[in-house]
């Protein structure tokens, strides 16, 4: 490719600036008229787009959307309030019971020898009594676990906390990417540029054009992926909100997370601010309250009956029957039920209390593995961005002088460029690992 003279280039060159020099020349007239016309339009069109500019929503207007909007939290709100709905239900009582029929009536064709013998229209009327005891127990029991529905929001809220966090974070460090590779570009635009400038002099290769050509498109390609990464990122938050996929909106790209390691990590703190703790004893006192109402289960139950007898024959008198009947359910047979019921539920009492204990003290040693996770992670980011990335860049912006010069071969600028954008990009992995353990601690505490 060398084999193209010097002379013939320069030629090239001055007559393509002639043409276009006498082409700019006769357009320009025409190009400041249209200018003039289209200046109202694009002011217009600027106006629009700066009204319709997409909102910044910092993290914590994300998670209050998610908090309030969330088609999943909603849902147990509805289940915690159809359990107070059954709750004042369980106190109802029995419908009463009417009946209407005969009484000692002989069958047709029998031999009738009074009037007494013709039987009677019966009115009967019946009702159950339940125990208020009982019902008061039941009611207590069903009301309860509305509030272990209320736990377990608590819980799926934390894991969409948590979600919406990494995503959030996922942006930031997606965002910094870009700019880091958009600030790299410039240099290996400007090595394109040196390489377009020396190759009709004989002093670099046009493969040095081809390979910066290479390496811009190659960077391109990596901020279109970051994009991408945004794109999705901001998909799902924007489902996390109950709002529509395609919603357009920004995020706060200055927010840096922090590390803020909690003063203590005995049990009874960590039982006092975890959810799933709450449920568990929300999920115990349930059970002790159906042990209660299966107590209950041995006061009597009553039962009251009314009869009205309508005599058919004039010789016999109007008559009633009124019965209260009372259960007996201390009867062995009877009550081996509520008592094999309250034995179980005093077992199972026990080892959610045993697991809850578990659940605590594997918390405790996990918050304490990862503080130190934390702390390594944060150490040696430090050292990459104080120590490491200042020599890279060193190395090449002294390679980029000697290439300048003449001095320095394309392919060893390439390799410093390489290499310092490779750990800018490492580093930004790093503390996303970084962030995404910061929000794995914060899960664990609830926060």
């Amino acid at each position: 490719m060398n084999c193209v003279s010097t002379e013939n280039w320069r030629s090239m060159k001055y007559i393509t600036k002639y043409k276009y020099a006498q082409a700019e020349t006769q357009s320009s007239k025409g190009a400041k008229r249209l200018t003039w016309l289209l200046m109202p339009v694009m002011a217009l069109m600027m106006h629009v787009a700066s009204a319709q500019q997409a909102p910044v929503l910092s993290l914590q207007n994300i998670l209050q959307k998610i908090d309030s909007n969330n088609v999943l939290l909603q849902s147990y709100d509805l289940k915690a309030e159809s359990y107070r709905h059954s709750a004042e239900a369980a106190t109802a009582w029995m419908a009463p019971m009417v009946g209407a029929g005969t009484f000692m009536t002989p069958y047709p064709g029998q031999m009738i020898m009074d009037d007494r013998d013709k039987g009677n229209l019966m009115l009967q009327l019946e009702q159950d009594i339940p125990n208020p005891a009982k019902l008061a127990a039941k009611k207590r029991y069903i009301a309860s676990q509305g509030n272990v529905e209320m736990a377990t929001r608590g819980i799926t809220l934390n894991e969409l906390k948590a979600q919406a966090k990494r995503l959030y974070f996922t942006w930031i460090v997606a965002q910094q990417k870009i700019r880091v590779l958009q600030e790299n570009e410039k240099i290996m635009q400007t090595m394109e540029k040196i390489e377009e400038v020396r190759f009709p002099y004989n002093q670099s290769q046009l493969s040095g054009v081809y390979k910066t050509a290479a390496k811009l498109e190659d960077n391109r390609n990596m901020v279109r992926m970051q994009e991408g990464t945004i794109a999705k990122a901001r998909s799902w938050l924007n489902s996390l909100m109950n709002a529509p996929g395609n919603q357009s909106f920004d995020i706060d790209t200055a927010y840096q997370p922090v590390f803020e390691q909690a003063s203590s990590y005995d049990t009874a703190s960590l039982a006092a601010v975890r959810q799933d703790i709450l449920k568990m004893n929300e999920s115990i006192r349930s059970m002790q309250l159906n042990a209660e109402a299966m107590k209950r289960d041995k006061k009597p139950d009553f039962r009251i009956r009314f009869d009205h007898m309508q005599p058919l024959g004039p010789a016999m008198p109007k008559a009633f029957s009124a019965m209260g009947m009372v259960s007996i359910p201390i009867v062995p047979w009877a009550s081996k039920m509520y008592k094999s019921g309250i034995k179980s539920m005093e077992y199972s009492v026990a080892a959610m209390e045993k697991e809850k204990s578990a659940m605590l003290q594997e918390t405790q040693g996990m918050l304490y593995g990862m503080q130190y996770e934390i702390r390594s992670m944060q150490q040696r980011i430090s050292a990459m961005e104080d120590k490491i990335v200042p020599a890279l860049r060193q190395t090449l912006d002294a390679g980029f002088l000697n290439y300048q010069e003449n001095k320095l071969s394309l392919s060893a600028v390439i390799d410093s460029w390489e290499a310092l954008t490779m750990m800018q990009s490492n580093i930004l992995d790093e503390k996303l690992k970084l962030y995404e353990m910061i929000v794995d601690y914060e899960k664990q505490l609830y926060r």
